[in-house]
């Protein structure tokens, strides 16, 4: 079952490397079942040469039970269990740990709206969770990721801002499917490595005006979005 979402996070984590996105096994992909009952994700620890569509692992959304596979699931399910539980408007989720992203999670800052290209993706600017406490990693390091990232955005639309950086940790992304999860978390990468950029050649540099992110968000985005074709 499942066979063709199956395939489509196969190729999404595949994706990941062509992008240059994923070190070794630093990664994965999942994706939502059409009813909302489960998700397929990558093996835990499977090398990205090796990896095929029968590989993938289907688990259960209630549950974390495994419905399908003979491969343990990646080690970061909970992550993801938790934020479709909490993110109903997404469909698919990618973590990746890639290098200027990263390196703003390590810092424990956001990434700032400097410009229309980030603008273009996320509106405002990506945010950065608290740190897990040592309770919190103790009890249930990778649920309580999901839960810190809930919490950051209580008062954020995840499809607006459709990524975050977990404190000390790394990047994760989203988007309605796996693939759009890592268009998304392309972008991201891009942004970091521009905001780093940034601020290198002007470490008082002000975040992007409010109206130019409206125009740049607003217009690819939207009911009256008209970048792009029809």
């Amino acid at each position: 079952m499942h066979d063709e979402l199956k395939a489509q996070v196969c190729q999404a984590n595949l994706d990941l490397v062509a992008h240059g996105l994923v070190t070794l096994t630093w990664g994965n992909v999942s994706a939502l079942t059409a009813d909302r009952t489960a998700l397929v994700i990558k093996p835990s620890g499977v090398s990205y040469d090796a990896m095929r569509a029968e590989h993938m692992v289907v688990v259960s959304l209630a549950t974390g039970e495994t419905l399908e596979g003979i491969l343990n699931p990646s080690s970061d399910t909970p992550t993801h269990r938790y934020l479709y539980q909490q993110f109903t408007s997404i469909g698919g989720i990618v973590h990746t740990h890639s290098t200027h992203a990263t390196m703003f999670a390590q810092a424990r800052r956001e990434i700032p709206c400097f410009g229309t290209t980030h603008a273009d993706h996320f509106y405002g600017p990506v945010p950065v969770t608290r740190p897990l406490t040592a309770e919190e990693i103790e009890r249930a390091y990778e649920h309580e990721t999901g839960v810190v990232i809930a919490e950051r955005f209580a008062k954020l639309d995840p499809l607006a801002v459709p990524g975050v950086l977990v404190a000390s940790h790394a990047p994760f992304a989203w988007g309605k499917t796996a693939a759009e999860a890592v268009k998304n978390a392309v972008a991201l990468e891009a942004v970091a490595q521009m905001a780093l950029g940034t601020l290198a050649l002007n470490p008082a540099q002000k975040p992007v005006e409010q109206f130019l992110l409206d125009k740049h968000y607003f217009r690819k985005h939207g009911p009256d979005a008209y970048y792009g074709q029809k």
